[in-house]
């Protein structure tokens, strides 16, 4: 498989200039843990995710060195440690220059890249133009859907996972975090609902595709005031098929 097949898209992106507290609630909004920062030419200049706001003044983390700790690394460390916890725009605390893919990237390499790099997410390019990202959670929702699947994607199933994707995005129900896999015309439905009538929504929308066989639900509800989070009924479905064995 390729990262045009797992990737979500479109994305979610914020520029150097958005205030870090309007990110951290677009991420909270979405249930995301990572947002592209793009600039005004619309060039990818950087990555913001949830590691940025572990050390903020606000909340009391920020580092605190010893005197002579603070001595051997000089000011330079100090003052960089100061404008990540204190700075006020996304592109005082985000970490420039990211690593990237192409759309056409096999599996097997954003995982050795992944690893290799202590990365959870990596931007998808089309050239120069941002076009999608791949997170750990695209990667988990891959193994547990197709784990049983050896057979390779075709183009008809690339068409057609583009085809669902529209059908379902154009809605104001749409979920978030949206992942669509489709093998053999098969579809599997992955993402973050916060309304139970969204979720009949997205399978009718994917089962009304032209050339779609089957739709199966991975979609996760969550309540966006405790935070709680239910497994769709087909996921609790199979948990219990596989404890009573």
């Amino acid at each position: 498989m390729r990262a045009d097949q797992v990737m979500n898209a479109p994305v979610i992106s914020v520029t150097p200039e958005t205030p870090v507290v309007e990110a951290a609630g677009i991420m909270l909004q979405h249930h995301i843990s990572g947002l592209p920062v793009i600039d005004t030419s619309n060039r990818l200049v950087g990555i913001v995710s949830e590691g940025d706001f572990l050390r903020r003044g606000e909340i009391g983390t920020q580092k605190k060195r010893g005197r002579w700790l603070s001595l051997l690394l000089g000011p330079g460390r100090e003052a960089l440690d100061f404008v990540r916890a204190q700075g006020r725009k996304v592109g005082e605390i985000m970490s420039p220059d990211p690593l990237t893919i192409a759309e056409e990237t096999p599996l097997d390499d954003i995982v050795r890249l992944m690893e290799r790099n202590n990365v959870k997410r990596l931007p998808v390019m089309r050239g120069d133009e941002l076009v999608g990202i791949v997170t750990r959670s695209n990667l988990l929702q891959a193994v547990a859907s197709l784990a049983r699947d050896t057979s390779s994607p075709t183009g008809d199933d690339r068409q057609l996972r583009a085809a669902v994707r529209q059908a379902i995005e154009k809605n104001e129900w749409c979920p978030s975090s949206l992942d669509i896999i489709v093998r053999n015309g098969v579809v599997q439905l992955g993402g973050i609902i916060t309304d139970e009538r969204s979720r009949q929504a997205t399978i009718v929308a994917a089962e009304n595709v032209r050339g779609v066989k089957e739709v199966h639900d991975h979609l996760c509800w969550i309540d966006p005031m405790s935070g709680m989070y239910l497994n769709s009924p087909e996921d609790d479905q199979a948990a219990r098929s596989g404890k009573s064995r």
